[in-house]
């Protein structure tokens, strides 16, 4: 029997809060295992950050995968792995970093009120980043901070609530982090068992797979998945 062709492109989607620049490390790691990388700045709509909704951020990962030759992965973070598993009937692989979870999971996180901007932009300081990155050396955190943005509270409001959404039928890889506060460890653990997905539970915070120390390791086990896709 002919071989699938290997999986070669795949899109990642930032958190909430963030950008594409959370995927530097990522990049760096995927490019050398041949995988080409998109690692888009969601954008607000038109009307602004305040008007902006879940759909706007669903429809543009959806555009951005799409536009990718297949065989293609989508790899999102926080925020951004419920875009990625609201893209999973366009994707071929899926893996998901602390993963905000789609319905019923979602009632397991806790409940927060939201303004209509978040201000991360605005009331960053070195001592707020180093508490959300406490697995981070001094390098990343001054990173981040230099780089954090404001978010929409409709959307954060919109995803905590819960999405309904379909099991895509690609394999799918979840990660954890032991120190997740955001995410429980055992909710991603439980959804990913609920869903026929593999599971890579990792030391460190919810942003630490990108952004610690450890992060290198992360990328590489996900790109060993990937690889085997």
């Amino acid at each position: 029997m002919p071989q699938s062709p290997p999986l070669r492109h795949a899109l990642l989607l930032h958190g909430a809060g963030a950008g594409g620049w959370e995927w530097n490390l990522w990049r760096e790691v995927l490019h050398a295992r041949g995988i080409e990388t998109q690692a888009p700045d969601l954008q607000a709509a038109p009307a602004g950050l305040e008007a902006t909704g879940l759909a706007d951020y669903r429809d543009q990962a959806r555009a951005a995968l799409a536009a990718l030759p297949r065989p293609r992965a989508v790899v999102g973070a926080s925020l951004g792995g419920l875009l990625a598993w609201l893209c999973g009937d366009l994707a071929d692989a899926l893996v998901l970093v602390n993963p905000l979870p789609p319905a019923p999971w979602a009632a397991e996180l806790a409940p927060r009120q939201w303004p209509a901007r978040v201000p991360w932009r605005r009331e960053a300081s070195l001592a707020s980043t180093r508490r959300a990155m406490p697995d981070a050396d001094e390098a990343a955190a001054l990173y981040a901070l230099r780089r954090w943005r404001d978010e929409s509270g409709a959307v954060l409001t919109q995803a905590l609530a819960g999405v309904e959404a379909a099991r895509p039928e690609c394999p799918s890889l979840c990660i954890a982090s032991h120190g997740d506060t955001d995410v429980n460890p055992q909710t991603t653990a439980r959804f990913a068992a609920a869903v026929g997905a593999s599971l890579i539970v990792l030391p460190g915070s919810h942003v630490g797979p990108l952004l610690g120390r450890d992060a290198a390791r992360a990328a590489a086990q996900a790109a060993d998945w990937l690889s085997a896709r």
